[in-house]
């Protein structure tokens, strides 16, 4: 086989004709895909290259080809960018858990803010808006913030456990027994956790294709209060020992308060079942968030990065406090995680929560700080809830998934627009397109600000405030 040309050599004109799988290239990268992978102008078309930063000069193989968007393999840099950082992560090229890790995180920050602002521009047709967008909003420190891990498992023909996240674009598991951006004392079970499970001898079968048996392992810290919980989550009770194995890990960790069991029976990629049993000690930690203590679940939703979460606070807190405190509804309110502290602050809140169990632990939040008296959770969809709360609120949070808000929650809004909207976003697309009807055009509403939050360092995301008021 012939060795491939390199179309760019010098001399040589790159002429998008001639591309085809397989060829070399040298190149400058232009830019930053939204999700991270480096940008190369191949005149006719692009080509996306993870690992490639803005303003580099690389040596990249192209691989494949959809119309004029081909992907590409980076081989090497041959003029660095000041923006590069070295990855702390050995598994960082191949590990799909962080995506940006060889980027700065002054860089991430820039980056990330203009990817708001392009969303805003692009996709909301808010032109005006990008100027409102404050710089972002981060940690000193990008590492050990994630207070939850939920690893896929998979045993080898040998019968050896790997345990890891996935390749990008696949279900390949790279194996890891250390994670830099997990909290330091999650991170020091991995290696342990796996011994053990591999010992055991259960089937290990996360895509339920012979059978079943484990199929991820989950691991939650109270980053204030040190407490720990493990959950297995598997298709099947069938896990001889597994009482006496919880127990030798509540005598070996005295930080861990509790060992659960989650099955998962369904074939799909759902992480968690409807079904969650108390191995040995309890089923839910006990956290330290914004001033007050939180009871949060082995299975509940809670923002995974408890310091940015925090952060978000102040900010809620200084948007309502132009308003007399009067009534809060909290669409999309979890357990409570920033119903209460506004609760705390003097207003009366109502939350809405489709998940019962979640409902359950506000409502037992709220006793435990005192503030049931200012408190009220309902159950159910926020599209179903939502209207008649409207009708008696000052003002509106809500912290929609990353699909942003249901067509008919955000009709219902727009029928009886409350006086002020916070918008917790995390998706700068779906943020765009939901402004673009509460503020572009004939929108009630005009904004007062947008601040960037990153509570994801590291990745591609990005969480977003918005600030709006009639």
């Amino acid at each position: 086989m012939q060795p491939p040309v390199e179309l760019n050599a010098p001399g040589r004109d790159l002429d998008p004709a001639d591309l085809r799988p397989g060829q070399l290239l040298e190149q400058a990268v232009t830019g930053l895909a939204h999700d991270g992978r480096g940008v190369v102008n191949l005149g006719a078309g692009v080509a996306f290259v993870p690992g490639a930063l803005p303003g580099e000069q690389i040596r990249l193989r192209l691989l494949n080809r959809s119309r004029r968007l081909w992907q590409g393999e980076l081989l090497d840099v041959l003029e660095s960018s000041p923006d590069r950082s070295r990855p702390p992560c050995i598994l960082a090229e191949r590990c799909g858990g962080c995506s940006v890790q060889h980027l700065s995180s002054s860089a991430q920050h820039h980056w990330k803010r203009q990817k708001v602002k392009d969303a805003l521009q692009r996709i909301g047709g808010l032109a005006e808006a990008a100027p409102l967008v404050a710089p972002v909003l981060g940690q000193a420190s990008g590492f050990g913030y994630r207070n939850r891990a939920i690893l896929p498992l998979e045993r080898r023909e040998d019968g050896s456990l790997r345990a890891g996240y996935y390749r990008p674009g696949s279900h390949r598991i790279v194996n890891l027994n250390h994670c830099p951006v997990l909290d330091p004392r999650l991170d020091a079970l991995i290696a342990p956790l796996k011994q053990d499970l591999e010992a055991t001898g259960w089937p290990v079968d996360r895509h339920l294709a012979d059978g079943g048996g484990l199929r991820h392992l989950a691991l939650r810290i109270g980053q204030h209060t040190g407490e720990l919980l493990i959950t297995l989550v598997s298709s099947h009770r069938s896990l001889p020992g597994l009482d006496q194995l919880a127990t030798t890990w509540m005598d070996r960790w005295p930080e861990l308060v509790g060992v659960c069991l989650n099955l998962q029976e369904r074939a799909n990629n759902v992480l968690l079942g409807p079904e969650t049993h108390t191995v040995t000690g309890r089923p839910w930690l006990q956290e330290q968030f914004a001033g007050l203590r939180l009871t949060i679940g082995a299975d509940t939703f809670f923002q995974v990065n408890t310091a940015m979460a925090e952060q978000v606070v102040p900010l809620i807190l200084q948007a309502l406090a132009s308003q007399t405190p009067g009534l809060l509804v909290d669409a999309y309110c979890g357990i409570g995680t920033y119903s209460l502290p506004v609760a705390a602050a003097g207003w009366q809140v109502e939350g809405i929560e489709v998940v019962p169990s979640a409902v359950a632990l506000a409502k037992r939040n709220a006793i435990q700080n005192g503030l049931e008296a200012r408190c009220r959770f309902q159950e159910g969809p926020v599209a179903e809830l939502l209207q008649p709360c409207l009708t008696r609120c000052d003002a509106l949070l809500v912290d929609p998934p990353r699909k942003g808000l249901d067509p008919q929650v955000l009709a219902t809004i727009l029928a009886e627009p409350p006086e002020q909207l916070l918008y917790l976003s995390c998706d700068p697309a779906t943020l765009a397109r939901d402004l673009a009807q509460l503020v572009g055009g004939s929108g009630p509403y005009g904004l007062e600000g947008l601040q960037p939050l990153d509570f994801f360092p590291q990745t591609t995301h990005v969480e977003t405030l918005a600030i709006l008021r009639r």
